[in-house]
């Protein structure tokens, strides 16, 4: 026997929809982009870092625990490069966090709806000013700032305290914006338990808040020093073009993104120690923004809060 056919089933079926399919289509195409890109690059990187370390006279031992780094005698330890990359990302966080997670809480706990949607605008545009205008910016305005303060004599015209606190300038956007939509995402809910408590405005931001956004807040803060270990233009310009293992921030020293630029200038010849150490440095670039970013949704699944 046939069972008549429901018109109501037919219009409740799902029916096909190309432009959503399409869309779909796309963004496959895009993630299936990027990861082989992301694939491509470490190729790359690992497949001249292995030529480098085949060179005569070039170690792994030696490559990390060397405290010389001059290529032309074949001196490769890259913890004078390292050293400086760590002392200009510490300038940089002391600036970015501090001032960072305040105007987070500022813009989301005190501002007015109308002052945020001013103010944060505005501080945003700090993102996009090129970074080599903040170079120029730290070897013009902040050196000659910090030589009056605390003496030319102590203070050289390319140093990397200048350039930290640039770059921490430049990176407070980043930390402001992601630490304000973590602290805008906590359900109102828990602040007005904190009030009828009878907790202070303060008291809520802090002890309430903030504790509950801090899973966003801490990756906020390990992307901000992965964007300050990675940044390029501020400390080639400002903080030395000489390698020298040394824990004064007063004194030129050349970070590991600035050697890169310099040597990709174009004149060192293909195929040498000091061309193929750029990838080198590449990697252990690569290595330690992979190590943060792991780091960072480690703690931020283990801090995580939930609302429903």
């Amino acid at each position: 026997m046939q069972i008549a056919k429901n018109p109501l089933l037919n219009k409740l079926r799902k029916k096909p929809r190309i432009g959503e399919n399409l869309i779909q289509a796309v963004l496959l195409i895009c993630g299936i982009i990027s990861v082989l890109t992301t694939i491509g690059i470490v190729f790359e990187l690992g497949k001249e870092s292995l030529l480098f370390f085949k060179m005569p006279g070039v170690t792994l031992k030696g490559f990390l625990t060397g405290t010389s780094w001059q290529p032309a005698i074949g001196e490769f330890g890259i913890l004078p490069l390292l050293t400086s990359t760590l002392i200009t990302t510490f300038f940089a966080m002391l600036i970015a966090l501090p001032l960072g997670l305040g105007a987070a809480i500022f813009l989301s706990e005190y501002a007015s709806p109308k002052a945020r949607k001013t103010l944060k605008p505005a501080l945003e545009v700090l993102a996009g000013i090129p970074t080599v205008v903040y170079g120029y910016f730290a070897l013009t305005v902040m050196t000659p700032f910090l030589r009056l303060l605390f003496g030319s004599d102590t203070v050289q015209i390319y140093n990397m305290l200048s350039a930290g606190l640039v770059m921490g300038i430049m990176i407070l956007p980043l930390v402001s914006s992601m630490s304000e939509d973590a602290l805008h995402a906590v359900p109102r809910s828990l602040r007005e338990a904190a009030f009828g408590l009878g907790a202070t405005h303060f008291e809520t931001a802090v002890k309430v808040v903030v504790p509950a956004a801090l899973s966003g807040i801490i990756a906020a803060f390990i992307i901000g020093i992965s964007r300050a270990v990675g940044e390029t233009m501020i400390v080639a310009i400002a903080a030395g073009s000489g390698s020298a293992f040394t824990f004064n921030p007063f004194k030129a020293a050349e970070t590991m993104t600035g050697y890169i630029a310099r040597i990709s200038g174009g004149d060192v010849a293909y195929d040498t120690p000091e061309y193929n150490s750029i990838f080198a440095i590449g990697m252990f670039l690569f290595l330690i923004t992979l190590t943060l970013n792991l780091v960072s949704r480690r703690i931020a699944a283990r801090f995580r809060e939930v609302y429903e």
